[in-house]
């Protein structure tokens, strides 16, 4: 599995918790930001980085495919901080993060470990 060989294991116990709360914080605050940026964006302002942003972060609350999310993430909150004037502080910060969970993985409590995990198959007797 493609997914599978991303990482060397699915960190469980307290790696894997703050695994969760990572992937739970960074999630929660890429909606919010997309939110946030949607209510107070002019018209014509082009909205596709923030739909991905608000995308990601749903991704990576469930922990769905969480090396890909994490890149896009990293990518999307680079095109942000480049291309919207103010302050570039959150979207390096959320770029930081995603660049690192993109690297960590998900953790043992994430849809991923469900689906790409290592199964412990019991074959019997013969």
């Amino acid at each position: 599995m493609l997914l599978q060989r991303l990482f060397s294991t699915f960190a469980s116990g307290w790696p894997g918790i703050g695994l969760l709360l990572l992937r739970l914080v960074s999630g929660a605050a890429l909606i919010h930001y997309e939110s946030a940026d949607l209510l107070e964006a002019p018209q014509f302002v082009p909205i596709v980085p923030q739909i991905i942003r608000a995308g990601a972060g749903i991704l990576l609350l469930v922990g769905l495919w969480t090396p890909v999310t994490g890149a896009v993430v990293a990518i999307v909150e680079v095109w942000i901080g480049l291309t919207r004037s103010g302050d570039p502080w959150i979207p390096g910060i959320l770029a930081a993060i995603g660049a690192t969970l993109a690297m960590v993985g998900p953790g043992a409590w994430s849809i991923d470990a469900r689906l790409f995990g290592r199964k412990y198959i019991d074959l019997p007797e013969l």
